[in-house]
């Protein structure tokens, strides 16, 4: 499972009581940018083997905003990277997932979307996701993103809202990275993406691949994985570019830097809020790069909209994803380190305040679910 580190409500006990033999973790605590010391590696992995874990996996080791935009000093922040990576590995780390997402890591309208069981999920609405746009943040230039359609779909949206509504969704879109419950201003927002304007989709991708040809060598010497997270959502928002979206950007990024270090954080529940994305033949035709699995699952609609589903619900075939991974790591004799993702808050954690997603319960039942399929699975195949 995912620990956001000593502050996290989740503590690792309860990690460990869920049936977890290692922790995906990171050092939210150092600012973007700079060097992961040595010294700092080995404290968070002492904290985590004293609990009966391992720590493999890095989630995240961030990618400074200047190495997005090849602006300021993001050649500096590239040789930084490089030694975060190269102190990473000698810490006996293997995995480092990243992503390049302009600004927000990831974004949702509503935090607490009531399921019919009474339990709370993830939830992006597109009508909603408008509203903020044109209504709240009022970003110069939005309307110019949408139909007339959606734009009077938003208002209609937006009016019928109660004061306390736009208040709630005000604050879930803007909320800041992953490990942090600060949400980002609109000001703070604004500012940023006015420096985004230059940059269209083509051009993030070629900085992307610059990154990747600078960095993934020094992964491969140092005997590390590279795992690039998707976008979430996996298409454009407030005008920035999304990049690693498709099948076809995830085939243009592993050839940029041909190399085993170059790889893929594959997570279903990111790709799989797009209709266009065959995750089974996804997983087959990239499953020699895939170091990371992500195992959520989405509901979408035709309107665009989506919530975070059951494990083994939604619109992902779980069964045939597992199956298909189950085949790769035989093939390949090696154990990809998976974990639940996004999962309900239920239970008792109904009362309790964590990182959205990220509630103990509900990711209890996910691996659960998760581990007896994979075990199914397995089984069977030995059976026949």
């Amino acid at each position: 499972m995912r620990w956001f580190g000593p502050n996290d409500p989740v503590k690792l006990s309860d990690i460990r009581q869920a049936g977890c033999s290692g922790v995906v973790t990171a050092l939210h605590h150092i600012p973007v940018g700079d060097v992961w010391t040595v010294s700092e590696i080995n404290e968070r992995r002492a904290l985590i083997e004293a609990a009966g874990m391992e720590w493999t996996v890095i989630e995240s080791l961030p990618v400074h905003e200047d190495i997005k935009k090849q602006s300021g000093d993001y050649k500096k922040y590239i040789d930084q990277y490089k030694k975060s990576l190269r102190n990473v590995a000698a810490c006996g780390l293997k995995v480092v997932t990243y992503n390049f997402m302009p600004i927000l890591d990831w974004m949702r309208t509503d935090i607490s979307y009531a399921m019919p069981d009474g339990s709370k999920a993830l939830y992006f609405e597109r009508d909603a996701f408008i509203a903020f746009d044109l209504f709240l943040l009022k970003r110069p230039g939005a309307e110019d993103d949408y139909t007339a359609t959606e734009r009077a779909k938003a208002k209609e949206k937006f009016d019928g809202m109660s004061e306390e509504q736009k208040k709630k969704l005000y604050h879930n879109a803007l909320l800041g990275l992953p490990g942090s419950d600060v949400p980002f201003t609109p000001e703070e927002i604004l500012t940023a993406l006015r420096t985004y304007q230059h940059i269209d989709a083509a051009l993030l991708k070629q900085h992307l691949f610059y990154f990747l040809r600078e960095v993934v060598p020094v992964a491969e010497e140092c005997g590390l994985k590279m795992a690039i997270h998707p976008d979430d959502p996996p298409y454009s928002l407030l005008g920035l570019p999304r990049i690693v979206c498709t099948e076809k950007d995830a085939g243009e990024l592993l050839a940029a830097a041909p190399s085993p270090a170059n790889g893929l954080c594959f997570c279903t529940g990111s790709f799989g809020a797009r209709a266009d994305n065959d995750l089974v033949r996804m997983a087959k035709k990239f499953g020699k790069q895939i170091h990371f699995l992500h195992l959520r699952n989405t509901k979408r609609d035709a309107e665009g909209n989506f919530y975070e589903a059951d494990h083994l619900a939604g619109d992902a075939d779980m069964f045939a994803i597992v199956r298909e991974v189950v085949e790769i790591m035989q093939e390949r004799k090696v154990s990809i380190p998976m974990r639940p993702d996004h999962g309900h808050q239920m239970l008792d954690d109904l009362a309790k305040t964590t990182y959205p997603g990220y509630s103990a319960i509900g990711r209890l039942r996910g691996l659960a679910e998760l581990r007896g399929l994979e075990e199914g699975i397995v089984r069977s195949r030995k059976h026949d």
